[in-house]
């Protein structure tokens, strides 16, 4: 085909309005749906279209709906609200070009697919006209505008407006449409408020392009993509479908999922071949799971990622790093600015906060670990807290490698451990222990060198000499 046949596609997503159904403080194109906001699925679904432009019209809360928006769009601002026909305008008043499609998108249609907007728009090229709308036959077409069709003009009638004949209408309006750019043009400016909301309505448009240029309709295939969201039930119900693609898509990609139905998986999340995901677990953010994990049960990730190889069992993390081959849980808290090392391991009911956990290194239950460096194979017994606030500041603790401390052990940041030192069971450090030395008591003082040390000591002259 001839560019002259493939005019550009010029993208309007409509997203000033309040949602008053919604009864919520926030913008109704705010809310989200699997960690995205619903807006930016109607956006994901244009971008494949490869458009010249996506200009998103903002209004109410428009700052907040500009911060949400992904950087290739274009939000233009729509002061007053008034009417579908007056964003429109709006927006094409930043467009110049006079030749092109103009796209029309619901900021509110969360499930409406890049298949189906290209249906819409290869129906419109194909059929040479000024106006093409999606329409659906949903079983029960109650409350919804019917679309009366009659020799290339296209009406939208509401309900409460349409006759006996017409409420029998099977055929629905869903709001999205394709114009050819100069005739939504002028069929913009012909609009008026003669209505009783006294606003500038896109459907009027449609008509006035039908009886000048013709209008045809393009028919939804799946009528999952119709549902729109107006309050949250309709919200809730959407969640339900997306959760489920994303579900669905993990598994064909190689994820094991053992129960669907209690697994939640938002869309930005990523997760490896053969990993497998257990009953309760909720995967959020920019979490990233490696190949061959086991997350869950009853795991709750955000913005963590985990290496090839790991588990995390009843845990929750946030902003964490899990290394390949870790293991964590159960009753873990991973705090943001936690990273643990390959093949280290934290165990049941720890906090570990803003602390590097060096690789093969232990900690295996009940301990707080916060601002804390950990170097390579130590290992911390049971009940191992760094007291890292005292009052004012938080104060860092270093642990080299091969250090052990016993139970109930208590570390008084700052405070550094040196390699090999050995903490004796219920030791209060409140100063620096050097490497390879044993420290017991409270306050603990250094009585001698720490067990084994003396044989790797001669181990290492031998190996030397």
């Amino acid at each position: 085909m001839t560019p002259a046949e493939n005019p550009p596609i010029y993208a309007v997503v409509l997203a000033a309005g309040k949602g008053t159904r919604m009864r919520s403080n926030r913008a109704k194109v705010l809310h989200t749906l699997c960690g995205v906001p619903m807006v930016n699925y109607a956006i994901g679904a244009i971008r494949s279209l490869s458009p010249e432009r996506t200009l998103v019209v903002v209004g109410h809360q428009a700052e907040e709906v500009r911060a949400g928006l992904p950087p290739d769009t274009e939000p233009v601002l729509q002061e007053e609200q008034l009417g579908t026909g007056h964003a429109v305008r709006v927006a094409l008043g930043a467009i110049e070009e006079e030749d092109g499609i103009l796209l029309v998108v619901n900021g509110d249609g969360p499930l409406i697919s890049d298949r189906t907007l290209g249906g819409l728009v290869e129906r419109h090229r194909s059929a040479d006209v000024g106006a093409t709308v999606l329409v659906a036959e949903p079983p029960d077409p109650t409350g919804l505008g019917r679309v009366i069709e009659d020799a290339g003009v296209v009406r939208i009638v509401e309900e409460r407006d349409a006759t006996v004949e017409e409420r029998e209408v099977r055929q629905v309006n869903l709001g999205l449409y394709a114009f050819g750019l100069p005739e939504i043009r002028d069929a913009l400016g012909k609009l008026e408020t003669d209505n009783s909301q006294g606003e500038l309505y896109l459907t009027d448009a449609l008509e006035i392009i039908g009886r000048e240029s013709r209008a045809v309709t393009y028919r939804l295939k799946d009528l999952e993509e119709a549902n729109l969201v107006n309050d949250r039930a309709q919200l809730a119900r959407a969640e339900e479908i997306l959760r489920r693609r994303i579900l669905d898509a993990h598994m064909r990609a190689g994820v094991t999922v053992r129960d669907p139905v209690s697994t939640h998986i938002e869309a930005t999340v990523e997760i490896g071949r053969d990993t497998v995901i257990l009953p309760g677990t909720f995967l959020r953010g920019e979490t990233k799971i490696g190949a061959d994990c086991v997350i869950g049960p009853s795991t709750d990730l955000l913005d963590t990622v985990v290496g090839d190889g790991a588990s995390v069992e009843h845990s929750v993390g946030r902003g964490a790093g899990v290394g390949a081959g870790a293991k964590v849980g159960p009753f873990t808290y991973l705090r943001p600015g936690t990273i643990l090392g390959t093949d280290s391991k934290v165990g049941a009911y720890c906090e570990v906060k803003n602390t590097k956990v060096g690789d093969g290194s232990k900690v295996p239950h009940l301990s707080y670990v916060g601002d804390t460096e950990i170097g390579e194979r130590s290992n911390l017994g049971a009940g191992t807290i760094t007291a890292n606030y005292d009052g004012v500041n938080k104060n860092r603790t270093r642990i080299g490698d091969g250090v052990f401390t016993g139970v109930n052990t208590s570390l008084i940041a700052p405070v550094t451990i040196g390699d090999g030192a050995y903490l004796g069971a219920g030791s209060v450090i409140n100063k620096d222990i050097p490497p390879g030395k044993l420290a017991v008591g409270m306050p603990a003082r250094v009585i001698r060198d720490a067990p084994g040390n003396d044989k790797q000591k001669r181990t290492r002259d031998e190996t030397e000499g």
